[in-house]
């Protein structure tokens, strides 16, 4: 059973924000697993206004950055894992109402819960306080992460940049093979091959499945590039 001013104290403290309709936190804190008004609707609310502030800040802190690197650094932020990982430095968890089950299996600990809720929270921040709140409240939260981003250019994948890198030379792309699976079929290991003729090299990646072991491959390809380069170098 809660109490009556459930949950004011707790967004006071670790949102920095002065809630009005509690009704709206509780539901914020409320899994669909529990008796009563769930987060769901709230959580797609705050997921839609966490996505336009986010972008909004990095469209200003990356003037450079083309789209498709803007959003993988959004992702970077606004995924499951960095939103539970903030919902958890915030005591998220512990505020939860959840059903039974969810409590028995430590669902106040599991990510996706955690990430959903703090969706939900921005959503009643927004729905309670206006734009300007959440804002306020996602800068606190997010600031010193967009401050240790890396540079768009890291965050492409392996396979992306072995393209580019081959293109931007005019070299043919690569060449990915599949060698051998083993395992069962819930627990498969991939074994591929990636080979750039022109460049002579061929190297191998594993993986629980062809798309990681082909990006584990382009990894080592990368690196064998490199190490091909600096042997041609003059010393």
């Amino acid at each position: 059973m809660t109490s009556a001013g459930w949950p004011a104290a707790w967004v006071h403290e670790r949102l920095g924000y002065e809630p009005r309709d509690l009704a709206l936190f509780r539901t914020a804190l409320t899994h669909r697993s529990a008796a009563g008004a769930n987060n769901e609707r709230l959580e797609f609310l705050g997921d839609a206004v966490l996505n336009l502030l986010i972008a909004q800040r990095l469209y200003e802190a990356y003037p450079r950055a083309a789209e498709g690197e803007l959003s993988r650094l959004r992702a970077r932020l606004v995924s499951r894992e960095p939103l539970g990982e903030i919902a958890l430095s915030l005591g998220l968890g512990e505020m939860l109402q959840l059903g039974s089950g969810e409590l028995r299996s430590g669902g106040f600990r599991r990510q996706s819960i955690l990430a959903d809720a703090l969706e939900a929270l921005f959503g009643a921040v927004f729905l309670d306080g206006g734009l300007a709140a959440v804002e306020a409240l996602i800068a606190r939260l997010f600031t010193e992460r967009i401050g240790s981003l890396p540079e768009p250019q890291a965050l492409k994948d392996a396979k992306t940049r072995l393209q580019e890198y081959l293109q931007s030379r005019s070299l043919s792309l690569p060449r990915y093979a599949i060698l051998g699976v083993e395992g069962e079929a819930h627990a498969q290991t991939f074994r591929v091959s990636c080979a750039v003729p022109v460049l002579a090299l061929q190297v191998e990646g594993t993986g629980s499945s062809r798309r990681r072991a082909e990006q584990e491959a382009a990894t080592r390809m990368l690196e064998a590039i490199e190490a091909q380069r600096s042997r041609s170098e003059p010393r």
